[in-house]
């Protein structure tokens, strides 16, 4: 029944026995429950108020000729252990009752139950239709929507982080798709480079999104894979997610920053942002994400979504490869045993400071930076020749998930967040810089060997050969190379 207001009502039972009786009510960003003492009189108990901000879908099952409404809740919730609220899963199952005439026959009964699936279907709807104006209600930025028609592809890396990315689609990713209504088709990866190859033939009208459920490598290989297709400018639209199921999961930490959720860390962040990512799904809520045009000595040209490392933090990155099996602590141990046999290394760095730039600006050419055997156009300011301890262009905030470099980032600022780090820093010093950068406390003043500028353009010259440098995460050749911001030039579903 729905009153003048707009509000469904009902009377239920529980799903398990049939002998507790609820009055629900559904509201535009509620879901009452009242239980009652019998039917059809009131109960003087308070009734359970569910948030349906937390609330994933609804579904309708069938269960001994009963229809059951179905919904599926993820609110915060304190947990032993924890450092904040994270989101836990809730179900809960009601059975539909209807008022009947009393005929027992076949015909009455088969009637009965097809009238119950359409009230446990009415309700579905209505819950969902009310999910999806809630979200669409917030001020989350957007672009053109996302079609809702064909579902989402999900690429999942079976041995990213220490191996447990099937594991986690199958008892968390492939349970909240279905509970969120996300038809989608699973496409486990073989090899390196197989997302690339994927994406690069792939018909992208088959699906809506792209979510991938591995660490930031897969995602750079979807990217990167996307620009080589003919058809790239419009597949780079094409848009993506992101879930975490690497060791690193930096532009998931990143995005679930953005989004002003508290910060959790491993499954509670594979939660959180699965229920994210459903919600955006069901309200096609889709954002630009900067992309960064990096040439190599060699000439090739590589696409960016996360970071450009030299020195330090890129050593950490690759050295700690051979504690993979930890997990994210690989980062922490890495740090520690790099500080503990310091380096420093020779090279030359120049960037132009920000200025504006607009959204979707043209990704053919990298229009602010000279040939790499050139100098650097004027207005550009150069570093001083140098011996540098590191030097990390940052496009988003986090560089891991527990490493929160750049809080003033977000994902479509057009902005290269530039730091480095000249020789002469004691241990403790750069100890405390990275102790700062695991909590996202403000960099300035943390170090005074420490520099921090906003960019839109940046070359980078290394003068040795001991040190290592990375995209995205992935080792690349230690030389001469730069690097252009394109704001916005990709989608990301958020």
């Amino acid at each position: 029944m729905e009153d003048r207001n707009g509000r469904l009502h009902g009377v239920f039972t529980d799903a398990e026995t049939g002998k507790l009786w609820f009055a629900l009510t559904l509201s535009e960003s509620l879901l009452t429950v009242q239980k009652l003492d019998s039917p059809p009189a009131s109960s003087s108990s308070a009734p359970e108020q569910l948030d349906l901000a937390d609330c994933l879908g609804s579904r309708a099952l069938t269960r001994d000729r009963d229809a059951l409404l179905c919904a599926y809740f993820y609110p915060h919730r304190r947990r032993w252990m924890a450092s904040g609220p994270v989101r836990q899963r809730e179900e809960r199952q009601f059975r539909v009752v209807l008022k009947t005439a009393g005929n027992d026959n076949n015909g009455d009964e088969e009637e009965a139950e097809g009238a119950k699936l359409l009230e446990a279907d009415r309700w579905v709807r209505a819950i969902r239709n009310n999910i999806s104006r809630l979200v669409k209600s917030q001020d989350v930025p957007s672009l053109s929507p996302t079609r809702r028609s064909c579902g989402v592809m999900v690429l999942v890396n079976p041995q990213s982080g220490r191996g447990q990315a099937m594991a986690l689609y199958n008892t968390h990713i492939q349970r909240m798709l279905t509970e969120a209504g996300v038809p989608h088709t699973l496409v486990v990866t073989e090899r390196q480079n197989h997302a690339r190859e994927l994406v690069r033939s792939a018909d992208l009208s088959q699906w809506d999104a792209v979510i991938i459920l591995s660490g930031d490598g897969l995602l750079f290989e979807v990217v990167n894979g996307l620009m080589e297709r003919p058809d790239w400018e419009q597949a780079i639209r094409t848009p993506l997610g992101i879930l975490p199921g690497g060791s690193g999961n930096a532009l998931a930490a990143s995005l679930h920053f953005y989004s002003g959720a508290s910060p959790v860390w491993g499954e509670d962040l594979l939660t959180s942002c699965g229920f994210l990512l459903c919600k955006a799904l069901l309200s096609c809520q889709v954002s630009g994400l900067d992309l960064v045009s990096i040439r190599l000595s060699s000439g090739a040209r590589l696409f960016s979504f996360l970071s450009l490392a030299w020195g330090f933090v890129a050593d950490v990155d690759i050295e700690s490869e051979q504690f993979r099996q930890i997990g994210a602590i690989r980062f922490i141990l890495g740090t520690l045993l790099r500080l503990a046999s310091l380096r420093v290394y020779r090279g030359r760095l120049a960037y132009l400071p920000a200025g504006d730039s607009e959204k979707g600006d043209d990704l053919t050419t990298d229009h602010l930076v000279a040939p790499l055997d050139e100098p650097v156009p004027q207005g550009w300011t150069c570093v001083d020749e140098q011996e540098f301890v590191l030097v990390l262009a940052m496009f988003q905030s986090h560089l891991s998930e527990d490493f929160h470099v750049s809080p003033d980032a977000r994902n479509d600022d057009g902005l290269i967040h530039l730091y480095y780090v000249s020789a002469g820093v004691s241990r403790a010093a750069l100890l405390r810089v990275f102790r700062a950068m695991q909590t996202g406390s403000n960099l300035h003043g943390a170090c005074t060997h420490l520099k921090y500028v906003r960019a839109q353009a940046l070359r980078l010259e290394p003068l040795c050969t001991d040190g290592m440098m990375t995209v995205d995460g992935e080792r690349v050749e230690s030389a001469v190379v730069q690097a252009q911001v394109h704001r916005a030039a990709a989608r990301i579903v958020r």
